[in-house]
């Protein structure tokens, strides 16, 4: 076989047979756990070739790399991180670590106050991980000053997509209170004015000791946790809020679970305030079955009563919107 036929074949699915026909012709069903796996292996050697590259840069940048007790090491000087005690992705990385040791060195600086000890600057659940499993921490250690740490600590850990949208509410909320400058904000989260004011608003609209309660709520995006700040600020909701967070079951639930049961007891119960009646005919026949909500008006004809009436209501729709919308309009002659 020639390289141009091979390389043919192998766009047609049809290397070391020739004639026969590809997979597609076949009628064959592609298996897609295969290609899935396949996804998955080069995310993650994506993941390890930027690892390799911020190593380089870090060995070329003359940077040490140490291996530090944990107890010597403090966390940065503003917190990314909701962190709740039921969190299985922590569990896998002390598994991960226990098993393969630390694959990427966390970054901190020396502490600018206590000779001896350092200041981390991202990596904080890999220095957690070392705690627990009491080993020593791997640490690039670098000079930084307050600005250059958060900066740092926000854009490893959206190279990494590591912080849910809350967290990064959160961390925008805790930086200004810090009183850094926008533009530190804006680049410590790599994104706009407009977005460092949106999380922000968010943050303050949900009170810290629920957020914190709450946790990360990776699967939880904008649109939710704004739906949720706008349920705490009617009536009694707080309240309602801070005594559910302190139950036994609602702690055992992980950050989604709570999430989601806090929202599922905000929101208002709608079918409770549903009421029902019949619509009866003049000669006292019952027609209809209607339905009242607070969102809509369900209208149900007893086809056994009247056959067919439903069907004609339905023809008739058009006409009777149109009267509707016209009694809305009123005199357009300027009579009263």
């Amino acid at each position: 076989m020639s390289r141009k036929d091979t390389v043919e074949a192998l766009f047609k699915g049809r290397l070391g047979a020739p004639n026969a026909p590809s997979a597609v012709e076949r009628g064959e069903r592609v298996r897609t756990g295969a290609i899935s796996a396949m996804g998955a292996s080069l995310a993650q050697l994506s993941e390890n070739a930027k690892t390799v590259a911020r190593l380089q840069d870090q060995i070329s940048a003359g940077d040490r790399v140490l291996e530090l007790d944990p107890a010597d090491v403090d966390a940065s000087l503003v917190s990314d991180r909701l962190m709740i005690e039921v969190d299985p992705t922590f569990e896998a990385l002390v598994v991960s670590m226990a098993e393969s040791g630390q694959q990427v060195p966390i970054l901190v600086r020396p502490h600018p106050t206590e000779a001896g000890r350092y200041q981390a600057a991202y990596g904080h659940r890999r220095l957690r991980a070392a705690s627990r499993l009491k080993i020593k921490v791997q640490a690039v250690v670098r000079t930084l000053s307050d600005a250059d740490l958060v900066v740092a600590q926000g854009k490893e850990n959206l190279e990494r997509r590591d912080l849910s949208f809350i967290e990064r509410a959160w961390f925008a909320r805790r930086l200004e209170d810090r009183g850094f400058d926008r533009s530190v904000v804006i680049a410590a989260l790599s994104c706009d004015k407009a977005d460092v004011s949106r999380y922000v608003a968010m943050a303050r609209a949900i009170p810290e000791i629920i957020a914190i309660s709450i946790g990360p709520a990776p699967k939880a995006g904008r649109a939710r946790w704004a739906e949720l700040a706008e349920k705490l600020q009617q009536g009694d909701a707080v309240a309602t809020a801070e005594a559910l967070i302190r139950q036994t079951e609602f702690l055992s639930l992980d950050s989604d679970q709570r999430f989601a049961r806090l929202l599922e007891v905000l929101r208002p119960a709608v079918e409770h305030k549903k009421t029902q009646e019949m619509w009866v005919a003049k000669d006292g026949r019952k027609v209809a079955r209607v339905q009242r909500g607070t969102e809509r008006v369900v209208l149900a004809f007893d086809e056994k009563v009247a056959p067919a009436f439903g069907d004609y209501v339905l023809r008739q729709l058009d006409a009777l919107l149109a009267a509707y919308e016209g009694s809305l309009v009123g005199p357009r002659d300027g009579s009263s």
